[in-house]
């Protein structure tokens, strides 16, 4: 006689570790077709939901690609767009669109975006309009706090991920931004300098 299928946390979070441990003796080529198999096995369907295989860790059933989605394995509490920003106090335009991709990328699993998103989830937060948003967003690139990803698509950068999670502290704000300036010049320096 089949045993009851457990759904408590406790063995979920058991069995996720057993599996996650058992995959760390493949390649990633081989997790990524075990991946696909099992998605199969059990009607899921990660590519079409935006999931490719250890992305992000999520399987996402087959059907819920359309639904909003919600980062699987997240201990954040949930905070809505208008508070998160409350919050953070962006004190310019650039600093909002980056908050605002922060958001999007941590609270409502869209790594990828453009800039309507960033309009749409602007006015969701019930902000000032963004005057100009694309110059808006081209100005948070040229200061490396979005990055381009595939398909015309912004994605966060690392650099703009410790820049929202430092607000609204300005001096930590400061020192970050000052000692990856000095990581670049040495860099530069490093590169140009011969033993």
């Amino acid at each position: 006689m089949d045993e009851p299928a457990r759904t408590d946390e406790q063995s979920i979070f058991s069995e996720v570790q057993r599996v996650i441990n058992g995959l760390m003796k493949f390649d990633a080529d081989s997790r990524a077709r075990i991946y696909r198999t099992v998605g199969t096995f059990f009607g899921f369907d990660g590519q079409s939901a935006g999931v490719s295989p250890g992305a992000d860790g999520r399987i996402t059933p087959a059907g819920e690609a359309g639904e909003e989605r919600e980062p699987h394995f997240s201990t954040r509490e949930k905070i809505s767009p208008k508070d998160f920003l409350f919050q953070k106090r962006p004190g310019s335009d650039v600093d909002r669109v980056t908050c605002i991709a922060y958001y999007l990328t941590h609270y409502r699993d869209t790594p990828h975006f453009k800039t309507t998103e960033i309009n749409q989830l602007n006015t969701e937060a019930a902000q000032i309009k963004l005057s100009n948003a694309s110059n808006t967003v081209s100005n948070a690139m040229r200061r490396g706090l979005l990055v381009t990803a595939a398909g015309g698509m912004k994605q966060l950068s690392a650099l703009g991920e410790k820049y929202v999670e430092a607000l609204p502290d300005r001096a930590s704000v400061k020192t970050l931004l000052s000692t990856m300036r000095s990581r670049r010049s040495r860099k530069r320096s490093g590169g140009n300098s011969a033993n």
